[in-house]
C-alpha cells in the first residue's frame, strides 16, 4: 500500500484551502518520518468567503448549507488535482485524502450537555472527482466519545515535530489559536494541547470593518504597531470565562467572532482604529502567554505557525509577554508552517486507513482512543 496521503485544511480564517501531499515512513503505529512532497493553497474569492462567513455566523439556511457543501467538495477536488499535477503524482499513487472540511459550528461539551460539531465539504464529490478514497468528519467521533473534537493536529506535532533534547511549544495562529506542549521525553511533564483563544479571526475582521473593506487584514501588523493598547477595551475580552477554563478546552468563532466583535466595535467607536487593532493584537498575545500556565513546563522555544506567524507585531507582543522565551517561525525547523495542519489531516487519514486509534485524550479530553473519520471510497 502507498504511504502517500493528501491532507486538506480549510480553517477558521476562511481564506482558502491548504492541500499537502505527504509521504510517511516507518511503522504503521508510529511513523518515524513525514516528508512534505508538495503543498499549495487555493484562496477563496471574496464572494465565496463571504458566503462561508454567513454560514458560520448562522445567517445561512439549509439550502445554502447544502450548496456550500457541494461547492466546497468541488473546490477541494480542484485543489487536490492541482497539487498532484505540481508533484507529478498520479491519483492511483495516493492511498487516501484526509479532508477536515469547513467548520460551520463547534460547541464544546459542558457539564449539562454534550458537545456538537459540524464540518461541511462533500466527501462524495471529492472522491468522485479525484478518484481517491476520502476520509472526512474526523472531529465528530471524538465529540461522540466525550471529547472536544479539537485540537486534532497535536498528534502530528507529537509524532513529527517533537525533539528529544528540548522542550517545545507549537503555537498555531490561525483564526483561533492553539498550542501543543511537547516536553522532552523522560521528564515529569507530559504532552498537552488546547485552544489558547482567538488567533487572528478578530484581528482580521476588525481590520476589514475599521477600514471599510479596504484591508482584508492588518498587513504585517502595521496599524496595530502604530496604536496603543486601551486597557478598558481589552478588559471585556479578558473577562470571558473561557480564559479561566482548564484544559481540555476548545473554542471558535461562535465565541470569538462577529457576534462578539460588532458590539465591541460599537462600544468603542470613538477610539482610533490603530488603538483598537493594537488592543486586539494584545488580546491574542496576552491570552497565549497566560494560557501557558497550563503547559506544566517552561518551553525552551515557541514555534509559530499559521497565518498570524507572518505578523511581526503579533510575534513581538507574544515574545514580550513570554519573558525571554525565544519565539521563532516553525519554518525554521525545516517544516513548512503553513502546511502543518493539512499534513496533520493526511496523518489522520493514514491512521484511519490502517485502523489505528488516534490517542488524543491528552488534547481533546476524550476518555478513550478512537479511529477517527468516515471513509468514502472512490
Amino acid at each position: 500500500m502507498s504511504d502517500l496521503y493528501v491532507g486538506l485544511m480549510s480553517g477558521t480564517s476562511l481564506d482558502g484551502v491548504d492541500a499537502a501531499l505527504v509521504e510517511f515512513g516507518g511503522d504503521a503505529e508510529r511513523p518515524d518520518s513525514a516528508r512534505l512532497v508538495a503543498f499549495r493553497t487555493e484562496p477563496y474569492d471574496a464572494g465565496f468567503a463571504s458566503r462561508l462567513m454567513d454560514a458560520v455566523a448562522g445567517r445561512s439556511g439549509s439550502r445554502d448549507l447544502c450548496d456550500l457543501g457541494f461547492e466546497l467538495g468541488e473546490r477541494f477536488a480542484a485543489a487536490v488535482l492541482a497539487l498532484l499535477a505540481d508533484a507529478g503524482v498520479a491519483a492511483s499513487e495516493v492511498a487516501a485524502i484526509g479532508s477536515h472540511g469547513q467548520t460551520i459550528w463547534h460547541r464544546p461539551p459542558a457539564a449539562d450537555r454534550p458537545g456538537a460539531t459540524l464540518q461541511i465539504g462533500e466527501s462524495a464529490v471529492l472522491a468522485e472527482q479525484t478518484e481517491i478514497d476520502v476520509v472526512s468528519d474526523f472531529r465528530v467521533r471524538d465529540v461522540a466519545a466525550g471529547g472536544h473534537g479539537a485540537p486534532l493536529t497535536p498528534l502530528f506535532d507529537l509524532l513529527v515535530l517533537a525533539e528529544p533534547d528540548r522542550d517545545r511549544a507549537i503555537q498555531n495562529l490561525g483564526g483561533m489559536g492553539n498550542v501543543t506542549g511537547l516536553p522532552r521525553p523522560g521528564g515529569e511533564a507530559r504532552p498537552i494541547a488546547f485552544d489558547t483563544g482567538p488567533g487572528v479571526a478578530l484581528l482580521d475582521a476588525a481590520a476589514r470593518k475599521l477600514t471599510g473593506g479596504r484591508l482584508a487584514f492588518d498587513v504585517d501588523g502595521q496599524l496595530a504597531a502604530e496604536g496603543a493598547v486601551i486597557e478598558d477595551a481589552l478588559a471585556p475580552w479578558l473577562a470571558d470565562p473561557f480564559f479561566a477554563e482548564s484544559p481540555p478546552r476548545s473554542t471558535g468563532r461562535e465565541r470569538f467572532g462577529d457576534a462578539a466583535l460588532d458590539p465591541w466595535l460599537d462600544r468603542f467607536s470613538a477610539e482610533k482604529p490603530e488603538d483598537l487593532l493594537a488592543s486586539l493584537t494584545e488580546l491574542t498575545a496576552r491570552s497565549i502567554a497566560d494560557s501557558y500556565r497550563f503547559l506544566g513546563f517552561r518551553p525552551d522555544e515557541v514555534l509559530l505557525c499559521g497565518g498570524g506567524a507572518r505578523n511581526p507585531e503579533l510575534r513581538r507582543r507574544i515574545e514580550q509577554r513570554l519573558d525571554g522565551i525565544p519565539v521563532l517561525p516553525l519554518d525554521g525547523t525545516g517544516w513548512d508552517g503553513d502546511a502543518r495542519e493539512a499534513a496533520a489531516f493526511a496523518l489522520l487519514a493514514r491512521q484511519h486507513v490502517l485502523g489505528i486509534r488516534a490517542d488524543l485524550g491528552w488534547a481533546t479530553g476524550a476518555p478513550a482512543a478512537r479511529v477517527l473519520g468516515k471513509r468514502t471510497p472512490a
